[in-house]
């Protein structure tokens, strides 16, 4: 067996949180970890052979260690480093080596890090080097351990000096009758377990089904900022659950309870709460970060709050990216140091509020007006794994662009050409349609859809005849036609339509999309005229 010892950090945790919590980050490297007086205690004997040798593991283990303040880790993209997962190719083989060659087997004088062959050792190593970081580790161990690292040993430490005794080894050395007689059974006990003769059962951290931890702030909040500066504390917990667990979150949820009850005669709330979701399964606590902030910043405080608690509403298996064998080409290196497209939809959502930015979803009916619809884009813009491991632009869901509101929008009456043929439009040359205009699946490009136009008109312009000419800005010449879009009877909010499209043209309005609908049988000869579309 192989132990590592590493602070457990239980003062940085934040006030409330369980102790064990201080321990769910080490769980990725290992499943058997334990707490143990002001330490935790790996044993990676297993698995260490999986993360590409001990002194890589050793490294990873110093680079990961979580700091619970909620500060340097959540600095930025740059500081939020992944851990790769067991069995992948390790960047850096070269350094990892010079590393391995330069680390002693036993690493005394790390304030942070400390190993041996039994828990006992390990943690008294990391005692050792923490009370001194410039002494050097004893040659033979445990024998030559200082009595002070072993905390069963303290309180008879004084003592067992005056006699003469500093080591473990020196009180190894001691009739066993005697030593019990004279410090107890629980002091003889812990010495054996010292030296490996007898079981340390140690009662290992176990991860709880579900995130749910709360925490009481150290003075009364009145602004969103106050109250993202603790849960970021929160923040760094969850991340560790995140790995442990190998999930990555979809929707999170910030609760934050309020101190009075009644302000000016009006009742409060018990506690308020907001959702931040997430298109797709993350780790990245940098973008947590970001959205919590957006989403704190449009938040009023009804009342001072005394304590905040952060639950994971809905996490998804993570499912680790796949890295090319090949070194990456210098333009997948740059696209790879900027913000991936859709945390950069979800962060200006979340500033802007879901309503104006929205993204063209397309849908399975052939009727122009109908071929798309806008929807909120931080729940569509789930970005396409591109060929070489890039992020496309494009949505899933095989819409379009992202607009912000009042740029380019159907709500303007104008839906971009490119889009809606870009997969959308469907089989216009027939004559009825059975899909679902809800169906999210896109259509069949028609074979003539290159001559719709880039902007459509919503709703469509009504036009004044001259006999049976339609007129607008000057009588229209009808060059293309007609194309017939005859359906709707599958939905129940609009009418049957019979329509009879035509490109037209005039030099004063250039050329135009314009149709013919029938408002009885096309022997009776009544209809009208519609302008639906732009030519650019």
């Amino acid at each position: 067996m192989h132990w590592i010892a590493v602070p457990s950090s239980l003062d940085e945790l934040p006030p409330g949180a369980p102790a064990a919590s201080a321990g769910w980050w080490a769980l990725r490297f290992t499943p058997r970890v334990a707490l143990l007086d002001e330490a935790l205690l790996l044993e990676v004997a297993s698995t260490e052979r999986l993360w590409g040798g001990r002194a890589r593991l050793l490294s990873l283990i110093r680079q990961h260690r979580p700091a619970f303040s909620g500060q340097a880790e959540l600095a930025g993209p740059a500081e939020a480093q992944e851990t790769p997962a067991p069995g992948r190719p390790i960047p850096g083989p070269e350094k990892d080596k010079a590393a391995a060659r330069r680390l002693p087997q036993l690493s005394g004088g790390d304030p942070a890090l400390a190993q041996g062959a039994t828990a006992f050792e390990a943690l008294a190593l990391l005692r050792l080097a923490q009370a001194d970081p410039a002494h050097r580790p004893p040659r033979r161990l445990p024998h030559d351990l200082p009595l002070r690292t072993l905390a069963a040993l303290r309180p008879h430490a004084a003592s067992l000096e005056r006699m003469g005794c500093r080591t473990l080894g020196a009180l190894r050395a001691l009739p066993r009758a005697g030593v019990a007689r004279r410090f107890g059974a629980d002091a003889l006990r812990a010495l054996d377990q010292a030296f490996g003769d007898v079981p340390h059962p140690l009662p290992w951290i176990e991860l709880p089904e579900r995130f749910s931890l709360s925490a009481e702030l150290p003075a009364l909040a009145e602004s969103a900022g106050t109250l993202l500066w603790s849960a970021n504390r929160l923040l760094g917990v969850l991340h560790g659950w995140l790995q442990a667990r190998q999930q990555g979150v979809l929707a999170l949820e910030l609760a934050w309870r309020h101190d009075l009850r009644r302000i000016d005669g009006v009742d409060l709330p018990a506690q308020q709460s907001l959702t931040v979701r997430t298109a797709e399964p993350t780790q990245d606590l940098a973008h947590l970060r970001r959205l919590l902030a957006e989403h704190l910043g449009r938040q009023r405080l009804a009342a001072p709050v005394n304590q905040i608690t952060l639950s994971g509403t809905e996490t998804r298996l993570w499912a680790e990216a796949s890295a090319s064998l090949l070194p990456p080409s210098p333009e997948d290196a740059r696209r790879a140091q900027g913000e991936p497209w859709h945390q950069w939809v979800e962060r200006v959502s979340a500033r802007l509020g879901a309503q104006q930015v929205q993204v063209a979803v397309l849908q399975a009916d052939h009727r122009p007006e109908c071929m798309l619809r806008w929807e909120p884009a931080a729940g569509q813009a789930v970005p396409a794994q591109g060929p070489a491991g890039t992020r496309s632009p494009r949505a899933r869901s095989g819409g379009g662009g992202v607009t912000t509101a009042g740029a380019g929008r159907a709500d303007d009456g104008r839906a971009t050409g490119a889009a809606r043929r870009d997969g959308g439009a469907g089989s216009a040359g027939s004559s009825a349609s059975t899909a679902s205009h809800r169906d999210p699946r896109p259509a069949a490009v028609a074979a003539d859809a290159a001559l719709w136009p880039g902007w459509l008109l919503r709703p469509p312009q009504r036009l004044a005849l001259q006999g049976s000419r339609p007129l607008w800005h000057g009588p229209l010449r009808l060059l293309a036609g007609p194309h017939r879009f005859d359906g709707g009877w599958w939905d129940a909010s609009q009418h049957l339509e019979r329509r009879d499209y035509f490109v037209a043209h005039n030099d004063t309005v250039g050329t135009v999309w314009i149709f013919r609908q029938w408002a009885g049988t096309r022997e009776a000869g009544r209809h009208e005229w519609f302008l639906h579309g732009v030519f650019g």
